[in-house]
């Protein structure tokens, strides 16, 4: 049985690769899946509401009750005011990254993508036809697109532009002038902007995580995505939010009303208990992580690997030794370490010479992790 030629987007996950090198046991950082539990409270909602057999039903309409939650939360944390209508529910922010290119793109249109990238960036837009323009993230630019660059073909193409701060997989964050450059240049040259904004409340060094929504005249140009997943720990309940651009929400939700049948209703409540009443874990998740980050920094350094500091995010972007690319590093250092990461090529050809960690093992493991690169002699002093 033959596939559409438009599966052939798709490649088989690099976690998977990386596995079949490695022994049983070994140490994982490929998947960026939160390992911290949700607050009790959330669950506790999400079990209760599981036991009321009215919510079983469709639930084509989202909760008004948690689409105020999130128009308060987005009031109270980023000082931004939204109209109801301007709020779409989301099983996952990834359902809108998948669907977003179907909805305003015809064959050929263009969009314009970060690279490295979130692998989805580029297969979403490969699904809907669309071609796909790529915009350099690099480290000498702090990895910001440099907008200037974009041909004036490009530009004329592009229906949408997505970018992603704090980035997946750099780590990197976006200052204040540059998501006001890119309102002028959505502006301009009639673009929809679709922000990424699944970790800003993973921003560390004391530094809040900021909205691209709270920038004068966001919302004439974009939508952004946020996401329960990493704040709440819910990755598995999915829960997400499309907020912004009213025309565009609501040409989202004509294609959603035909797709599905909404969000599971008891995630919905527990959605609601996280807005409302779940945010005094965040510090403390927060904090979490970055006394892992800081952790794996100090241990991997011993064993030789020398590893910047990611200013944002749960995964950390490191540099492999010099000479050698990513899938081969990747693949020693599973095979002699038993530590597995996911090489850089498989988030775009500007992610070559680099490996992403995800930091979803606990100090132990990290420490662990740590001896076993020592050992394994990959990294000679």
């Amino acid at each position: 049985m033959k596939t559409a030629e438009r599966m052939d987007c798709f490649k088989r996950p690099a976690f998977a690769d990386v596995k079949a090198y490695a022994a049983p046991g070994a140490i994982d950082f490929t998947l960026g899946s939160p390992d911290i539990a949700p607050e009790p409270s959330i669950m506790k909602a999400i079990q209760e509401a599981a036991g009321i057999p009215g919510n079983y039903r469709y639930a084509v309409k989202g909760l008004p009750a948690l689409v105020e939650a999130v128009r308060v939360w987005y009031e109270k944390r980023y000082d931004t005011f939204l109209d109801p209508e301007e709020i779409c529910l989301l099983q996952g922010s990834q359902e809108a990254l998948v669907n977003l290119p179907l909805v305003f793109c015809n064959p050929g249109d263009g969009v314009l993508i970060p690279n490295p990238y979130y692998p989805v960036y580029e297969q979403a837009p490969q699904l809907a036809q669309a071609r796909v323009l790529y915009m350099p993230l690099l480290a000498e630019n702090q990895y910001l697109p440099d907008l200037d660059a974009i041909s004036p073909e490009d530009r004329k193409n592009a229906r949408l532009l997505l970018v992603s701060y704090p980035n997946n997989p750099t780590g990197a964050t976006a200052p204040d002038w540059f998501y006001e450059k890119l309102i002028r240049f959505a502006r301009e040259n009639d673009i929809l902007v679709i922000h990424d904004n699944a970790y800003s409340e993973l921003v560390y060094d004391g530094k809040p995580g900021k909205s691209f929504l709270s920038f004068p005249g966001a919302r004439e140009v974009g939508v952004e995505l946020n996401s329960f997943s990493k704040t709440y720990g819910m990755a598995g309940a999915r829960l997400g939010v499309m907020a912004g651009n009213r025309e565009a929400v609501q040409a989202y939700r004509e294609l959603k009303s035909n797709l599905d049948y909404g969000i599971f209703l008891p995630v919905q409540y527990g959605g609601i208990e996280a807005l409302e009443h779940g945010g005094a874990a965040i510090p403390e998740t927060r904090k979490e992580y970055e006394r892992r980050r800081n952790c794996l920094i100090a241990e991997f350094a011993k064993a030789g690997w020398v590893i910047p500091p990611c200013k944002a995010t749960m995964f950390l972007w490191a540099p492999v030794p010099s000479g050698m690319d990513s899938e081969t590093f990747a693949r020693l250092l599973a095979e002699k370490a038993g530590v597995l990461v996911t090489p850089g090529i498989r988030f775009g050809s500007q992610g070559e010479g680099f490996v992403r960690i995800a930091m979803v093992q606990d100090e132990d493991m990290i420490r662990k992790a740590a001896e076993q690169i020592r050992a394994s002699g990959l990294f000679r002093r």
